[in-house]
């Protein structure tokens, strides 16, 4: 079973939750369940992958997930300090236009708008 750390820190304008180890099928339940109860009206959620050195399918499909609730709330998702496994699960989905990024790998800031 892998390990996972799911840290949040609420702002007025949103709020940044943090999360470290793989996101897989049997961590993702927990960065849901943190993220679910979150109020994404008109507000930003930062979700810090620096800690997530690998991600599967479940991270992917809980990430699009996660953006089409926020962005159906006039909420925004930015996924910062992506390290280069998820990253490279976003670039060969295809996935990655749809977020704005930033990949820990190579610096490069990627904004889908």
């Amino acid at each position: 079973m892998s390990d996972c750390t799911v840290t949040a820190l609420h702002h007025l304008d949103g709020t940044v939750i943090a999360v470290t180890g793989a996101m897989d099928i049997h961590t993702c339940p927990r960065v849901e369940e943190a993220t679910a109860v979150l109020p994404v009206g008109n507000k930003t959620l930062r979700l810090d992958l620096a800690g997530v050195s690998f991600m599967d399918s479940m991270g992917l499909n809980l990430l699009l997930r996660l953006r089409n609730r926020i962005h159906g709330s006039g909420g925004h998702l930015v996924l910062a300090d992506v390290q280069a496994q998820p990253c490279a699960v976003l670039r060969l989905t295809e996935a990655y236009a749809l977020f704005d990024i930033t990949c820990a790998a190579d610096g490069f800031i990627g904004s889908a708008r």
